[in-house]
């Protein structure tokens, strides 16, 4: 007789993205929901731990190290390649928006409150822009119900590339700065400066080739919208004491160089492989253009499969993530 083994569990991130594919309009309302009861009860546990492991550490320390290593997994877990990896961007963007939400729901226990509280679901929205006030957040997530099944194929690819972008302006990934707290709930339009979407065009058609140059792009972008994110719920849960201890920023981290040197390399690899091209002079059907494409394309799945491949043999099988890009 055939017994089947125990039905392996979803990822937090892909249960997320298939949560919201059929909702796209209430993104942070289901984010906001999806958190506090996938995340919330391991919070408290997280929090005694920190606590164990830095006895002598204040309050304010504890915050900044909550803080430090929120921003580190949201770096690693938000972290996309290009080429033929770029269909991993939403889950890269669900899980960026999770471990953000996931740092909200510490400092909020290092504050004394309930992490499984459906009040938190507000202030999430609240802190992430959304909505002026807890309660329109409130009555928000009272409004928000659940779809009855899955969109056609077709409609489910098109939501997918509305929810993607939603999910960029959310992380603050694509806003600029001073209109951070603008994504809303309906990801409506923002005055992007030309040179954004400029750099971002270059990035992504390199990156067809060279996967991983997208790595200290995100990286860096993804580090000043946490930073953005972080002063509004630490002022939001600790405005009467003293203030985290801030880390300059202007400089570049080991692991934003890291990412850098990682992306400068896998440029190197086409180049490397155009020029063998050439000096080979290999050609199909007399021309050397399907060959240098078919190279290209090689290269890039090879470069960026050995660099997915490494990063997630390495991560704990806990769920936990690494440090770094």
């Amino acid at each position: 007789m055939r017994t089947e083994g125990p039905r392996r569990e979803p990822s937090p991130e892909r249960s997320l993205l298939a949560s919201v594919v059929t909702d796209p309009g209430h993104l942070p309302e289901l984010l906001a929901g999806f958190a506090v009861r996938r995340i919330g009860p391991a919070v408290p546990e997280a929090i005694a731990s920190l606590r164990s492991s830095h006895p002598d550490a204040t309050e304010a320390e504890l915050r900044a190290r909550v803080v430090a290593r929120g921003r580190r997994a949201v770096v690693s877990e938000g972290a996309v390649v290009g080429g033929p990896f770029l269909v991993l961007i939403p889950l890269a963007f669900c899980a960026a928006l999770l471990r953000q939400a996931r740092t909200i729901l510490e400092l909020a226990a290092l504050d004394g409150r309930d992490p499984t509280a459906s009040a938190r679901a507000a202030e999430l929205l609240v802190l992430q822009g959304v909505y002026e006030d807890a309660r329109q957040a409130q009555e928000a997530l009272a409004r928000t119900g659940r779809a009855t099944g899955a969109p056609a194929r077709r409609k489910r690819w098109v939501a997918l590339g509305e929810v993607t972008l939603r999910m960029a302006h959310l992380l603050g990934i694509v806003a600029p700065a001073d209109e951070s707290r603008a994504a809303g709930r309906r990801a409506r339009r923002v005055a992007v400066p030309a040179w954004r979407w400029l750099l971002l065009a270059v990035v992504f058609l390199v990156g067809l080739v060279a996967p991983l140059v997208w790595l200290p792009y995100m990286a860096v972008n993804y580090r000043r919208a946490d930073a953005r994110l972080a002063d509004r719920v630490l002022a939001h849960y600790f405005a009467d004491t003293a203030p985290a201890p801030r880390h300059r920023t202007s400089r570049l981290e080991p692991e934003v160089m890291a990412a850098g040197l990682r992306a400068l390399l896998s440029l190197l690899v086409p180049l490397a492989l155009t020029s063998v091209t050439f000096l080979t002079g290999l050609r199909i059907a007399g021309n050397r253009w399907p060959v240098i494409g078919l190279a290209l394309a090689t290269a890039s799945a090879a470069v960026g499969g050995l660099w997915y491949w490494r990063r997630h043999r390495r991560r704990p099988r806990g769920g936990g993530s690494r440090s770094g890009p």
